[in-house]
């Protein structure tokens, strides 16, 4: 006798109260933490419980139907290569640095910057600020910028600068580059966790984060907190690669540095934030001060462009060949 087969039917999912175990409260507390379907799918149990207090029992049911409910399968190579033709790339304004990290600051990535003091991050951060703003032919995204100061380093004067040498209009200019100084750790998740809104509402198609690790490198001291800085650290990051994804959008970010004792020869500069932000970064760059406004960019690390250095300036006029 032939088995019957019976075709198991996927859950029909289109609002938060859909799933199992989620109730008109608690897809509140998710909408207000910017939890769509899509990414309670892509969800942990424990985070999911974290936010809607469902029990993790509950939210691993909840995260199973909305799997369910979504294409989460494989595809192929080829078709994955269409959809990267959506990559857009900003300038930075030197040839060199651009044909470094293979023709500009690519959406759907995360480029990583660090370095010691002087060397160029932050006037990296703001020269894409910047030009994210211009046409695709000259090199931009047409859109606008979002900025999380960390540091206090971000300057308007210095945007109105390099927008003037640029022929932009610096009030537009400034007008287009939305920022927001994180004061801890927990505040800068935060404000990257309520960025969806923004993205949607005001074409944001670049997030500059200087420093990502300034506020976890003070708010976990020692080696007992190492562990819980490092995990949050991870899930910040991972928030901001889910934004890339889903919108096509750029994710800069600078880095401090220390010197590692263990290294007796060569240069003992070491990023802060350990394996995960060294597994977490598609594009990783290494800038050094050189002689008067040079500076030196190396790749360290990228899936499919050749470790490598370049020089490029940093002038009044900003960054340069």
């Amino acid at each position: 006798m032939a088995e019957e087969v019976v075709e198991r039917k996927k859950p029909v999912v289109k609002e938060l109260e859909d799933l199992p175990g989620v109730g008109e409260v608690s897809a509140e507390k998710l909408r207000r933490a910017g939890y769509d379907i899509q990414k309670i799918a892509a969800s942990s149990p424990h985070e999911l419980d974290e936010i809607a207090e469902i029990g993790v029992e509950t939210a691993k049911k909840a995260i199973a139907a909305a799997r369910d409910s979504l294409e989460m399968g494989y595809e192929t190579a080829d078709k994955m290569l269409e959809r990267r033709k959506e990559i857009g790339r900003i300038k930075t304004g030197s040839a060199e640095f651009d044909a470094l990290i293979g023709g500009g600051v690519e959406t759907m990535s995360i480029t990583e910057c660090y370095g010691k003091f002087s060397s160029g991050k932050s006037q990296m951060g703001f020269q894409l600020c910047l030009n994210v703003q211009k046409p695709i032919e000259q090199g931009g995204l047409a859109g606008n910028a979002l900025f999380i100061d960390t540091e206090s380093t971000f300057r308007p004067e210095r945007i109105k600068q390099l927008a003037d040498a640029a022929g932009m209009d610096p009030v537009q200019a400034l007008s287009n580059i939305y920022v927001a100084k994180a004061i801890n750790s927990d505040h800068q998740m935060v404000l990257v966790d309520k960025v969806e809104e923004m993205v949607k509402e005001h074409n944001i198609r670049l997030i500059v984060v200087d420093s990502m690790t300034a506020h976890f490198r003070a708010d976990y001291v020692g080696r007992g907190a190492l562990g819980d800085r490092q995990q949050k650290l991870n899930k910040h990051i991972h928030t901001l690669q889910r934004l890339a994804d889903k919108f096509n959008i750029a994710v800069y970010i600078t880095n401090q540095v220390m010197d590692n004792p263990g290294i007796m020869f060569g240069d003992p500069t070491t990023p802060i934030g350990g394996h995960v932000l060294a597994h977490a970064a598609t594009y990783r760059i290494y800038l050094r001060k050189g002689k008067e406004e040079k500076r030196i960019a190396r790749l360290v690390d990228s899936p499919n462009m050749p470790e490598g250095e370049c020089v490029f300036k940093v002038t009044p006029k900003g960054i340069a060949d």
